[in-house]
């Protein structure tokens, strides 16, 4: 497999192994996120181990408001953080 096709290949399991822990396996809940972001992305998420900082992050990606995070929803998060770590402009 290729590097970048192995790469979302990666980003759909850990998506699915976080959001099949309570619920739907289609999206995260608060909680999934919530330790998605601390398990996997504590080095790119500033203040990760804070609840309130993900929760308001979670809150700024949740664009239909239903309190949980479907994959597209989650994609607007490795975007922005590939965005700014590849040192892109916003």
């Amino acid at each position: 497999m290729l590097v970048m096709e192995s790469a979302i290949g990666v980003l759909v399991s850990q998506f699915k192994k976080y959001a099949g822990s309570d619920g739907s396996s289609d999206t995260l809940s608060r909680d999934e996120f919530r330790r998605l972001v601390t398990s996997e992305l504590p080095n790119f998420v500033k203040n990760a181990a804070d609840p309130t900082v993900t929760d308001q992050l979670m809150s700024s990606l949740d664009k239909n408001n239903d309190g949980e995070l479907n994959f597209l929803e989650f994609w607007q998060l490795i975007g922005h953080l590939a965005s700014s770590h590849g040192g892109f402009s916003h």
